[in-house]
């Protein structure tokens, strides 16, 4: 049996899978659950984002990659080997070629921890390559020609900024200020704000129904449950569009910030093609309501969201399979 050629987007927030002559065949949250005691894995995935903030005190619920880059080595690991034996990419006789994706600016030691812990799942070879080229590849872009194009890919860990021309980078920035970030900043405001306390999960959820990083461009409401911080007891608030666009500005406007930075070291002939066309945001925090709106207007430049900006990287990784000469080796 040959071996598969597997591609993998290794996110903060989500681990995607892609097997060549198969497409996605896996999209799965990047959360463990351990026992705290024994430190056994007790589920991956869905089912332990689903005891997220749930579980009793012998159960830990546990993100092993932070900002793009690994956090806990031992329980990526774990992951990445349940992952790959669940979509059966590691049969008896086969052992895959894997590329994975990284931020554009990790250090040495970050890229081979990445490495090491494909490698020790009992990969061929590995190939690392960098998120905003494998993005824009997976968006569509043709990168190859001597034109400039640019790419934001805002994802759970990391916002990786930067400008594609015959194939590689030109410039390009990464800053830890994403998806996290803005479920963090909505835990805080409600929590001076309101008093109130609550999770991950809700402030997700908040992000998505009535979030927007456009002001006045969304006008929704949602009730929230959390925990009174002065009684400790169970509460529920009433929360407007414009307040989750105040909680979220200043991280917003640090992504806008690195994005003009990146702009403003763009070769002269290559922003004139990206003023022609435009600029691709890709990954979950693409999703968030009058981003592209909001982009558009600081930057001066139209904006567009890819067609499936969740899935831009793991595609990039199908495209890149077919063409390994592509590849930063």
């Amino acid at each position: 049996m040959f071996a598969k050629d597997i591609g993998i987007d290794l996110g903060t927030a989500n681990v995607l899978i892609y097997i060549k002559g198969q497409g996605i065949v896996l999209n799965e949250p990047s959360v463990v659950a351990i026992d705290a005691d024994t430190k056994k894995p007790l589920a991956f995935g869905k089912e332990a984002r689903d005891m997220l903030g749930r579980t009793p005190g012998d159960v830990k619920a546990i993100r092993p990659m932070k900002d793009g880059v690994i956090a806990d080595f031992e329980i990526t690991e774990m992951m990445l080997n349940h992952f790959i034996k669940k979509v059966n990419g590691k049969s008896f006789f086969s052992r895959p070629r894997i590329l994975i994706c990284c931020p554009s600016d990790i250090t040495g030691v970050e890229r081979n921890a990445i490495k090491e812990a494909a490698e020790r799942t009992g990969a061929r070879k590995v190939f690392l390559d960098i998120e905003p080229k494998v993005a824009a590849i997976g968006a569509g872009i043709d990168i190859s020609k001597p034109s400039g194009n640019m790419i934001i890919d805002v994802g759970g860990g990391t916002t990786d900024i930067a400008v594609l021309s015959l194939g590689g980078i030109v410039t390009s920035s990464s800053i830890k200020v994403a998806g996290n970030v803005f479920d963090s900043d909505i835990i805080k405001y409600i929590k001076e704000k309101y008093k109130l306390l609550i999770g991950d999960r809700t402030a997700e959820e908040i992000k998505f129904t009535i979030g927007s990083v456009y002001p006045d461009s969304r006008d929704e409401k949602m009730e929230v449950r959390g925990r009174d911080l002065v009684t400790g007891l169970p509460h529920t608030i009433t929360m407007h569009s414009n307040e989750i666009e105040e909680a979220l500005r200043e991280s917003v406007y640090e992504i806008i910030t690195t994005a003009k930075l990146v702009l403003e070291k763009t070769p002269p002939e290559l922003s004139a093609d990206i003023i022609d066309k435009g600029i691709i945001v890709t990954g979950g925090g693409a999703l968030v309501h009058g981003f592209d709106e909001l982009l558009s207007h600081e930057l001066k430049v139209p904006v567009f969201i890819a067609e499936s900006p969740l899935t831009c990287v793991v595609e990039g990784t199908g495209v890149l399979l077919d063409n390994m000469h592509l590849i930063d080796k």
